[in-house]
């Protein structure tokens, strides 16, 4: 037989045996005779059926079919390797299934998602792996919807709506009767809940729960960020209506029950523009020479009973969230800025940590219980930090929250001046004892009447910051040593934060010493000091915001748990969240915990707690998420007035399809596409961090500077594009 003759026989073997599998695979539960497989190809040749029955005798023979009954195949059925894990969905439809205790994460094509969307909990069948690529499955089921309602914008037609969501991850609209469409206009934003997805249909149906408004108002962006996230912007009606009617006066029998502190000098340190004081200081020089100060909590366990609807309520949202332009309380007003806040001139129930401390910061006793106060000064950040600074009674004008300038007492400027050496003697030893100095710039706006961005600022943190922060540290790490110490066992309520990832910081190390920096990773205390030097090296440099962003990513995220494992961005073996209980739940578990165990009561149930630390947990990173989102909401609103300007940006980011570019002025962070750098084809270099043009070779690289103009700003799709100028040289 000639070659040709070979090769034609050898391709047309190949061709039945890729058509026997197609038949057997597509109904892999069926079994068919060679008529049926015959049928299904199109084979009518005698010839051709017999090639046909030899084909399938010898798939059988090698395994690779079975024969159920005479003359009935089957395919093999291979056994299912079934694992449950998270979805990821990249931006082009193609999803990664994170599975615990699996090292690579499971690759699954657009087509074999099976309904799954990004962030669901899902089943996943591995299929057979190919020499050197990494795992890939098929999604067989979806166990649970972490998401059931989004945000999108109605399409209508005349009997039915269709959402497209805003949500660049979810890859299909959704499919609204008429009768469940709220009558909303085309055009407008909604939230759409989620319902059944038929096997016949292209889109899953949903209900239109809210009308959000037009796309690009300023209410109807901000609220819907908070519903992308399923965060509330108001209270229901009942919960207000049983915050109004708590008796929030100062009754002389519970007084009676605590520790009574309203003779102690005391006051607060806060924010200028905050509304609820969580957290005041008290102090005292005893005569021993050693100092008695009070950390003094606002009392929310005192008017938010378990299982009320209050408690229910503050449960479900566990944290406030702080947006651009106002606050989401987790407490209706009438606790969080009135009966709970420890307002200056007014009596108020606290639980407090007592401590006597020495010349040298160290404490000699503690007392933990409920307390009473009065709060005799109410003090802004500026304030306290001048009297730092100056060591003056003389608070000025320009800085005063009050009318006009005025002196403090010497007693309240020698206390501030005193906690404040104590607060620095403390902040020395944690970064001794292997502390991590995160000091990231935080991006803050002036808005007027309307909302619009005036200007934008950076908030520093500077010794006044510092005093208030190392006192709160002291509290929870003290409150959490005196449980977790106890024998027998106590379950309690910690703050966590695990070993970073080695391989995350490698990963760190290939991107800053691109700018001239490294971190040493050679063992625990030796990243400690790195990073605490690295931190200290990039501050007021260009690349400060990057490094400081990439740094606090390479470390693990912090968390609520029942299991102890110390906190090692903190450096402490025992902490936890006791002072501020007013915009965190956790803190009023803790509360309620410490006061059950002060009172010789039993240890608590560890699988209710933990559980509700891990709702905590996660709505903690919703309403980061909720927060980041204004805040480059805010920017590209900022943006859109500086069109016409040229700004000096970082190049912050380089992947295959743009440049990401940070303005040094303001932090706002933008994209230039490739295909709009019209001197040359730039390519994405991975290794290089940078896009490299064919012709010429011009790179940009990561941490080069540039100078970029404002392209196109998108307030609904939270978007920025820069038009590259060039270098700045």
């Amino acid at each position: 037989m000639s070659k040709k003759k070979k090769r034609a026989r050898s391709q047309r073997k190949n061709e039945i045996t890729k058509g026997i599998f197609t038949v057997l695979e597509a109904e892999p539960n069926k079994s068919f005779n060679y008529k049926q497989i015959a049928s299904k190809l199109g084979i009518t040749d005698t010839k051709e059926r017999n090639d046909l029955i030899q084909r399938l005798g010898q798939l059988k023979a090698k395994n690779r079919i079975v024969e159920l009954e005479r003359g009935k195949f089957q395919k093999k059925q291979t056994k299912k390797i079934l694992l449950q894990g998270k979805v990821d969905l990249a931006t082009n439809g193609n999803a990664y299934i994170m599975v615990d205790g699996v090292e690579e994460d499971i690759f699954v094509p657009n087509n074999r998602l099976n309904k799954a969307f990004h962030g669901d909990i899902v089943e996943v069948s591995l299929r057979d792996r190919k020499n050197g690529r990494r795992p890939e499955g098929e999604i067989s089921r979806v166990v649970e919807r972490t998401k059931n309602a989004y945000v999108g914008i109605v399409e209508k037609h005349k009997t039915f709506v269709f959402v497209r969501p805003t949500d660049p991850k979810m890859y299909t609209d959704i499919f609204v009767p008429i009768e469940r469409s709220k009558k909303a206009e085309d055009g407008t934003k909604v939230l759409v809940e989620l319902g059944d997805w038929p096997d016949d249909t292209d889109s899953p149906y949903g209900t239109i729960k809210e009308i959000l408004g037009m796309p690009g108002e300023h209410h109807t962006e901000i609220h819907s960020i908070l519903a992308e996230y399923g965060l509330p912007y108001e209270f229901p009606f009942e919960v207000e209506q049983l915050a109004n009617t708590l008796d929030t006066s100062i009754k002389e029998v519970e007084i009676q029950k605590r520790k009574d502190m309203r003779e102690v000098l005391t006051f607060t340190i806060d924010p200028k523009d905050a509304k609820d004081f969580d957290d005041a200081l008290s102090f005292r020089e005893l005569e021993n020479g050693n100092y008695e100060i009070g950390v003094h909590i606002a009392d929310v366990s005192h008017y938010v009973i378990p299982g009320s609807i209050l408690d229910v309520e503050a449960f479900n949202r566990a944290t406030s969230v702080y947006l651009v332009d106002r606050v989401v309380p987790m407490l209706p007003e009438v606790l969080s800025n009135n009966a709970c806040s420890l307002r200056p001139n007014e009596e108020k129930y606290t639980f407090s940590a007592v401590f006597e401390m020495d010349n040298n910061a160290v404490v000699r006793n503690q007392w933990f219980g409920r307390t009473v106060i009065y709060s005799n000064e109410r003090f802004a950040y500026e304030e306290a930090q001048q009297i730092i600074e100056k060591k003056s009674n003389t608070i000025p004008k320009d800085i005063s929250i009050r009318e006009d300038g005025y002196q403090v007492s010497n007693e309240i400027k020698e206390a501030v001046l005193k906690l404040d050496g104590l607060a620095k003697i403390m902040r020395e030893k944690r970064m001794d004892s292997g502390a991590i100095s995160f000091d990231k710039i935080e991006v803050k706006f002036n808005l007027d009447e309307q909302n619009n961005p005036e200007s934008v600022f950076f908030k520093e943190s500077k010794d006044a910051n510092k005093l208030i922060e190392e006192f709160m540290l002291l509290a929870n790490r003290k409150v959490a040593e005196f449980i977790g110490r106890q024998k027998p066992k106590k379950t309690f309520v910690y703050r966590v934060h695990d070993d970073p990832d080695l391989d995350k910081l490698m990963a760190l190390n290939g991107v800053i010493s691109k700018f001239g920096h490294s971190v040493d990773i050679r063992d625990r205390k030796t990243i400690n000091t790195s990073l605490n030097r690295l931190l200290e090296n990039v501050k007021g440099k260009k690349e400060q915001n990057l490094v400081d962003t990439l740094a606090i990513r390479s470390m693990s995220k912090a968390m609520y748990t029942t299991d102890n494992i110390g906190h090692y961005g903190l450096a402490f073996d025992y902490y936890t969240h006791f002072t501020s209980p007013i915009r965190r739940y956790p803190d009023v578990m803790v509360h309620r915990l410490l006061q059950q165990y002060l009172d010789g009561g039993k240890s608590a149930g560890e699988e209710v707690l933990e559980e509700q630390c891990k709702h905590s947990s996660n709505m903690e990173l919703l309403a980061a998420s909720a927060e980041r989102d204004s805040i480059k909401y805010m920017q590209i609103k900022f943006m859109q007035d500086h069109s016409d300007k040229e700004f000096i940006g970082v190049i912050s980011g380089v992947t295959e399809w743009g440049i990401y570019v940070e303005i040094i002025e303001n932090k706002c962070e933008g994209m230039v596409r490739i295909r709009d750098i019209k001197d040359d084809y730039y390519v994405f270099d991975e290794r290089q961090y940078a896009v490299i043009g064919e012709r010429f070779k011009e790179m940009y690289q990561l941490g080069d500077e540039v100078i970029v103009m404002v392209k196109n700003t998108d307030l609904v799709k939270r978007h920025l594009d820069f038009t590259l100028i060039g270098r700045n040289e």
